[in-house]
This record gives structure tokens, C-alpha cells and sequence, in this order.
């Protein structure tokens, strides 16, 4: 378990990365629906520190509210198992 969570946290902290890469040299991007997923199936900390490292996606209020939504439901998950 711990493995998948170090695995899964580094491969969203380089998406956001990559997608940020992507959007300053214009080209075609990461949907947000995948950056969520991979933050919902255990990458939000690596999320995290993509929002802040790479500055991306701070300004979109709408993703910002779905990637709370995502930690919030993290949350009760881990509150209840």
C-alpha cells in the first residue's frame, strides 16, 4: 500500500508538471478529468505540491473546487475505514 501511494502521488505530481509544460508551449493538455482521478485514487498530495511547485491551476477556481471536493471525500474515506 505504501508503494502504490509513493507511486501514485510522484506520477500526479509529473502530470501536473507535464500538463503545465503543455500549456506554456501551447499544446494539446491533460484533461482536468484525469488530473482529478489521479489525485481521487490517492495522488492528492502529489496534486498538492503540483498546484503550488508548478503554480498551475491556481487562477481556475473551478478545478480548485473539485480538487477540494476530491480531498474532502479522501477525508471521510479515511475517517471511515
Amino acid at each position: 500500500m505504501m508503494y502504490y501511494l509513493l507511486a501514485i502521488n510522484l506520477v500526479c505530481f509529473f502530470i501536473f508538471g507535464i500538463d503545465k509544460r503543455k500549456a506554456k508551449m501551447h499544446q494539446r493538455r491533460i484533461s482536468e478529468n484525469t488530473l482529478l482521478a489521479l489525485a481521487l485514487f490517492g495522488g492528492s498530495v502529489g496534486g498538492i505540491f503540483g498546484i503550488f511547485i508548478f503554480r498551475h491551476k491556481i487562477s481556475k477556481k473551478s478545478f480548485l473546487l473539485r480538487f477540494c471536493a476530491v480531498l474532502v471525500i479522501q477525508m471521510v474515506l479515511v475517517y471511515f475505514f
